[in-house]
């Protein structure tokens, strides 16, 4: 999905991507891909782009909808064919709490398994 009214309204007001770059504190390359919608574009992002632009954030904010695809043909045993392309929008502090708890996790597995190798050396 490209964000189609926010580069419309970039172009109308003017402002290449190099200067709304500038303004998120990122590099052309990333503001673009944002632009084309490959890369999220958050909450604070909109907030500087709909003050630049002068509109609310609801005039330009587009929301990626979840995209997926079934073959629903029964008659396929495997899902080879199957494509799932699925978009999803989890807050960081989410994703950084999970993290630091696989971290954990991996830390009480590396114990463990020296424990284990202590048990098969009696």
């Amino acid at each position: 999905m490209t964000m189609e009214k926010l580069r419309t309204l970039r172009k109308q007001k003017g402002y290449t991507q190099q200067q709304i770059a500038d303004l998120l504190a990122t590099d052309v390359s990333n503001y673009s891909r944002k632009e084309s919608g490959d890369v999220r574009i958050f909450d604070d992002e909109w907030e500087k782009l709909a003050k630049a632009l002068e509109v609310s954030v609801e005039d330009i904010k587009e929301e990626k909808t979840s995209q997926i695809q079934h073959n629903d043909n029964p008659t396929l045993n495997d899902n080879s064919s199957i494509n799932y392309n699925q978009y999803c929008s989890i807050p960081e502090y989410i994703l950084e709490s999970q993290q630091e708890y696989i971290n954990l996790l991996k830390e009480q597995i590396e114990t463990l398994k020296a424990e284990n190798a202590k048990y098969k050396k009696r």
